[in-house]
């Protein structure tokens, strides 16, 4: 079994700069302005660089975050309970008003735990020790009459905004999951699952039109990440509404956007980068050559000499800071958005050395954070970690303007 990447040798051609594609005519809507700056001289770039992406997850690592999971996926304590209430009533110990995502501190944590246990049993090592207890846990968080409870939960008057859109885009990621993974215990997961993805998805088409503007936080409401959760189940469900809806926002948010100002970033408490998950959105929407022209625009400051150092790595000074924390996230987010952009251009395109160089330099800082030594960030720092090591968003874009 191949540990954690597959190496893969890429001949870069440095006959032309990467602004050197063609553009749109002058004056159409993709046409590149006049302002946008040169790229960085290429003198000293070697011929054949070595690009390495993630592939099989090794063991070891299998074994470190499925642990981390396994450990807070039923974990009721302690908890932050976000929501609105209408009543008295509607108090209650975690365990009662989310009987199956109760865990890992927050809702949306556990829904990416139990995502977390689902991904490693489809795609990790088949022999490893933490196989049946993941099992039995699913079992235990997908009864029906646990889901029903959710349900219930979710189709409250006073749900408002609740968990919108990060952690109902993570619940359809644990639903594309299932539904891609053939197996009869993931038929049996995703029939229990199924009148809540059904709730959820319903809510998202009915709230994307009325979205007037992008949210280009780092943390849990930017839309961009969001969408490319939303869009890969979207993809996956056949679900063509929510599909449409996505592309066309995604479309009139980000296609015009240009020079995104990556050396503010990252904010103090960021786990998502603003800049590069938008990046990783817009390949999932627009075709080879056109996404290549619109990195251009957008991110004019990637260079083209293959070196890491363009991009650093964000800093956690306390571990045990909730929101500090999040950093460790944004480095392993970060990562896997750099090795999406780089295999989403054209294989002899001179940024992808520097893409990958500053990705792989994000994963060994994210994937180091990750222990169970602070409960701040081990209860969901292995997921982004494992979304990560197990190449989960790398998908074919669609074709098309």
């Amino acid at each position: 079994m191949r540990k954690i990447a597959t190496a893969l040798l890429v001949t870069v051609s440095f006959g032309l700069l990467a602004c050197d594609a063609p553009t749109a005519p002058a004056g159409s809507a993709d046409a590149e302005p006049a302002d946008t700056p040169p790229p960085p001289e290429r003198e000293g770039m070697p011929a054949t660089v070595e690009i390495a992406y993630p592939d099989v997850i090794a063991p070891d690592l299998a074994e470190r975050f499925a642990r981390l999971a396994l450990d807070c996926v039923h974990r009721e304590y302690p908890n932050k309970v976000s929501r609105t209430m209408d009543s008295d009533a509607e108090v209650g110990p975690p365990r009662e008003l989310f009987p199956t995502f109760y865990g890992c501190f927050d809702w949306h944590s556990a829904v990416h735990g139990h995502w977390l246990l689902v991904r490693l049993l489809r795609v990790g090592p088949a022999d490893a020790g933490w196989r049946d207890e993941a099992e039995a846990k699913l079992d235990q968080s997908f009864a029906p009459a646990r889901i029903a409870g959710e349900l219930a939960q979710f189709e409250r008057p006073a749900r408002g905004s609740w968990e919108r859109p990060y952690g109902l885009a993570w619940f359809l990621q644990l639903c594309a999951e299932l539904r891609e993974w053939e197996d009869p215990r993931a038929a049996r997961w995703l029939e229990a699952l199924r009148p809540l993805e059904t709730a959820i998805a319903a809510s998202l088409v009915e709230w994307l039109p009325k979205l007037a503007y992008p949210i280009r936080l780092g943390t849990h409401n930017q839309s961009a990440f969001a969408f490319g959760l939303m869009l890969d189940w979207a993809r996956t469900a056949g679900a063509e509404e929510m599909e449409a809806r996505i592309v066309e926002r995604s479309r009139h948010f980000h296609l015009e956007d240009r020079n995104c100002p990556l050396e503010y970033e990252p904010s103090g408490e960021d786990f998502l980068s603003p800049c590069l998950m938008e990046a990783d959105l817009m390949r999932r929407v627009l075709d080879g050559p056109a996404f290549s022209d619109w990195l251009t625009r957008f991110l004019p400051q990637i260079p083209i000499d293959g070196r890491a150092s363009w991009l650093a790595p964000g800093i956690v000074l306390d571990a045990t800071d909730g929101k500090l924390v999040h950093l460790d996230g944004v480095n392993s987010s970060r990562a896997w958005n750099l090795y999406n952009v780089a295999r989403a251009l054209p294989a002899d395109d001179p940024r992808i050395p520097a893409l990958v160089a500053a990705a792989r330099v994000h994963q060994e800082a994210g994937v180091a954070a990750v222990s169970d030594e602070h409960y701040a960030g081990s209860h969901w720092l292995a997921s982004f970690a494992t979304y990560l090591m197990t190449d989960r968003g790398q998908r074919a874009p669609v074709a098309g303007p």
